[in-house]
């Protein structure tokens, strides 16, 4: 036991109306006996028998077993998350283990975020050296990381600058007002510049408002309305139903995402992006390729769109960029940052010395040729063990995708699947309306890991037969 001292002057006492944590009887009863009544307090040198805490208390979340993290999550968070019943607890490569010893293989990558894997050196090397030399100083000040990241991104790209965020829906915010302002800048003269949005069904942009306004799944909107007015939705690759909502004058930018994760796996054809880009020119609109699943080696291009040989304005990136450390970032033209002044945007935490130095060992390793040609490869391999092995399955509708993002449409919701994956150790994904197994596994994943993924799928696959019978 310690004795805690405390001066209890004027200064140690705050306003009545403030939110107090409740102490316990004894200790409450020992700070009522020299009053905390708002009015002044003598200075008092009193032992209120304060426990300094054991080693065993302050583990003592980390000793607990799943069922009691499960219990103990539902009293202190916002109920915002159906969690699947695994508490993991640590993971090294494309394996991760629950507090209770067990082993997966995943094919989920924290939502497409872990491209390295788990516990990559390089990256867990760039982490802790930089923590230890600058974590955080806001964008008051200039960096090392974040001038190197941001020089390392253009010159991949095809980008002239670089805006950073912390998180897909924050990059997407970005960009609408990079939209918006551009058009004010660039028509000073119209008394009413062009301010609306299009984007497609199925598509999804992010939770926050203006982000929330672009996403296609009206229960995702619903209990928020009214969120940002002015977004139409056109049908996803529908390029003559899209023709006619893209107008001067009115239209300020199309947001676009070159293969849809969310929104089922779905990828765009050259032909309609080619389209989008020429009617985003004829309207004077800017091209918004939303890349944040998609981009950064996932489709065995650095960027999703270098498949299609066309290239948007603007482009948002976030969930891989620094191997699960938050970031967003836009990467945009010239002709569009050029209309950007000193606070017009900003953010205090993102593109910390932290954040990038993580980012540029990602970028790193990703950007190799060679890393990308093994994605290339791999996500063949992947969609031939796919159609070998479950192709044939009258409740598989469709495999699709395009390097290591992959989509097996189900004629039936797929949760039943997905839960029986995970009870054999393989974690994956629901998309679409619930009816698509999304697969996207590290980019680092080997092809024996890929061949026991898409063998737990097969074994797993009689409770569709289940599932549709009820």
């Amino acid at each position: 036991m310690t004795s805690l001292y405390v001066s209890l002057k004027t200064s140690t006492f705050q306003p009545s109306n403030l939110r107090r944590r409740r102490l316990n009887p004894e200790r409450e009863a020992a700070v009522a006996a020299v009053g905390i009544d708002g009015r002044r307090a003598p200075t008092v040198r009193m032992s209120l028998g304060v426990e300094a805490p054991s080693n065993a208390a302050a583990k003592s979340l980390g000793t607990l077993k799943g069922k009691e993290v499960v219990e103990t999550e539902a009293r202190v968070l916002v109920g915002t998350y159906a969690r699947s019943p695994v508490v993991l607890e640590s993971g090294k490569g494309c394996k991760l283990y629950d507090v209770e010893g067990r082993e997966y293989l995943d094919l989920s990558s924290g939502i497409a975020v872990n491209a390295l894997g788990h516990g990559d050196e390089d990256w867990l090397k760039a982490v802790v050296e930089q923590a230890g030399t600058l974590t955080h100083v806001s964008n008051l000040y200039y960096s090392i990381p974040q001038v190197e990241l941001a020089k390392r991104l253009v010159d991949c790209s095809f980008a002239d600058r670089v805006f950073f965020a912390n998180s897909g829906t924050e990059a997407n915010e970005a960009a609408i007002k990079f939209a918006r302002k551009f058009q004010r800048h660039s028509h000073p003269d119209a008394k009413e510049p062009a301010t609306e949005f299009i984007a497609f069904t199925n598509c999804f942009h992010g939770r926050t408002m203006g982000a929330l306004a672009l996403t296609s799944k009206e229960h995702y909107r619903t209990p928020f309305q009214p969120v940002m007015p002015g977004v139409t939705f056109a049908e996803y690759g529908n390029i003559q139903a899209t023709k006619e909502l893209i107008q001067p004058g009115k239209t300020a930018a199309v947001f676009v995402e070159p293969i849809q994760g969310e929104g089922g796996i779905y990828s765009a054809t050259k032909e309609f992006l080619q389209f989008l880009r020429q009617a985003c020119d004829d309207a004077g609109a800017l091209l918004v390729f939303d890349e944040v699943q998609c981009g950064l080696g996932r489709t065995g291009y650095l960027w999703a769109h270098e498949a299609y040989g066309v290239f948007p304005d603007l482009m948002t990136l976030a969930k891989p960029l620094a191997g699960g450390l938050p970031i967003g970032a836009v990467l945009l033209t010239e002709r569009v940052a050029s209309c950007m002044a000193y606070g017009d945007h900003g953010s205090t935490f993102a593109g910390s010395p932290l954040v990038c130095n993580a980012a540029l060992a990602v970028l790193d390793k990703i950007s190799n040729p060679n890393f990308l040609s093994s994605v290339t490869k791999k996500g063949r391999y992947l969609k031939d063990l796919l159609e070998q092995k479950l192709g044939k399955n009258p409740h598989v509708k469709e495999i699709r995708g395009f390097g290591l993002i992959v989509g097996i449409d189900l004629d039936v919701s797929a949760t039943a699947l997905v839960d029986a994956c995970r009870n054999s150790g393989l974690l994956v994904l629901t998309a679409g309306k619930g009816n698509v197994v999304r697969l996207v596994p590290p980019l680092i994943i080997t092809e024996q890991e890929l061949e026991r993924a898409v063998e737990i799928l097969s074994e797993a696959l009689p409770v569709l037969d289940e599932n549709g019978s009820q």
